[in-house]
């Protein structure tokens, strides 16, 4: 079964990097777009077919190691 764990940003935390990307394609006429946020985006191949536990698995390895909760938050999909 595979996981997708989607890290990003707290919203009350500022993003230098969001900010720089958005910046860059205003300048290349993308006047429309108006904020960035990066994140990080992660694909986890687990040996279950029971999704419940996927998501169980998925959860742990995010809070442990793929997000910091101090700064970020995640989303996890399951197949």
């Amino acid at each position: 079964m595979r996981a997708r764990v989607f890290v990003t940003l707290k919203p009350s935390v500022f993003d230098p990097q969001g900010r720089t990307i958005a910046d860059a394609l205003r300048s290349l006429g993308y006047q429309n777009v108006e904020d960035v946020r990066q994140g990080k985006y992660f694909e986890l191949d687990l040996a279950t077919t029971e999704a419940a536990e996927a998501r169980t698995v998925a959860a742990e390895v995010a809070g442990r190691l793929l997000a910091n909760p101090v700064i970020e938050s995640y989303r996890i999909e399951v197949d």
